[in-house]
């Protein structure tokens, strides 16, 4: 039996994908042949995909088979386009991809229970940037544009995905995490980004179950239809993204891995 096993979560049907080492699941609108696994069946939430994205995939496999999963396996998570490797390193085309691509638990993990994504950093944006996008922020506080100190998880979100939108949502969330994850974004400007994680069954199920708590709270305040646009369409997404950060560091022994972006040119 293997003992790492990986979903990628696609929207759509893409060839090069069905020639890597990986269990493909497809999500939205678009028709996926055998190849793929699809979560229209079961306890689902396939109808708010261009809200959740693979989020989509997530709650169907938490509510329909994690239970049946071994407790001793490793399971993953990836996406089109950004996928494990077993080293740091640029990957530059297809075969590069496949020959580096992660299958197999590394004995680096022996002493760990979570790998998430290695950071990516979002201090010292652009000044234009900022004042055009985080002009409320600014107006509030003028010392971000110098102190990058206070160019933290919660401007960048506020500049990408609506002012204050963060700030509300931390407002629904359990009080064991609402004021320490306040913090985390505030103090913190870098996180472990695109949902992406590898950990075992039961650690996986207590995620799952906090997480979409919480964001069944938010979808009460910020609902589906009102969000529009590449900044807001996906906004549970957006918040599942930093919420995982905090959560995998908080309350497992986690490790930063290597991950890495191909799109394969047609």
């Amino acid at each position: 039996m293997k003992k790492l096993k990986i979903f990628c979560v696609t929207n759509k049907k893409l060839d090069y994908l069905e020639n890597l080492d990986l269990n493909l699941v497809g999500v939205g609108k678009s028709n996926f042949n055998n190849k793929y696994l699809s979560c229209k069946k079961g306890k689902n939430i396939q109808h708010k995909e261009k809200n959740y994205s693979e989020l989509t995939f997530h709650y169907w496999f938490w509510k329909n088979k994690l239970k049946k999963m071994d407790k001793n396996l490793w399971i993953g998570f990836c996406q089109k386009r950004r996928f494990w490797i077993k080293t740091k390193r640029k990957i530059s085309n297809f075969s590069d991809l496949k020959k580096n691509i992660l299958k197999e638990p590394q004995k680096k993990w022996k002493n760990y229970e979570s790998i998430i994504c290695q950071q990516i950093k979002v201090d010292n944006p652009k000044k234009m940037k900022l004042l055009k996008r985080g002009w409320k922020n600014v107006i509030k506080d003028p010392s971000l544009i110098f102190e990058k100190k206070k160019q933290n998880i919660l401007l960048h979100f506020d500049m990408h995905h609506g002012y204050g939108v963060l700030s509300r949502a931390i407002d629904e969330l359990e009080k064991k995490d609402r004021e320490s994850f306040r913090k985390f974004v505030t103090k913190k400007n870098s996180f472990n980004p695109h949902i992406m994680f590898i950990s075992k069954k039961n650690i996986i199920d207590r995620w799952f179950k906090d997480l979409f708590k919480w964001l069944f709270r938010c979808e009460k305040v910020f609902g589906l239809k009102n969000l529009k646009g590449y900044d807001q369409q996906r906004l549970y997404a957006y918040l599942a993204e930093r919420y995982l950060s905090f959560w995998f560091r908080n309350y497992t022994k986690y490790l930063e891995w290597p991950w890495s972006f191909y799109e394969k040119k047609k």
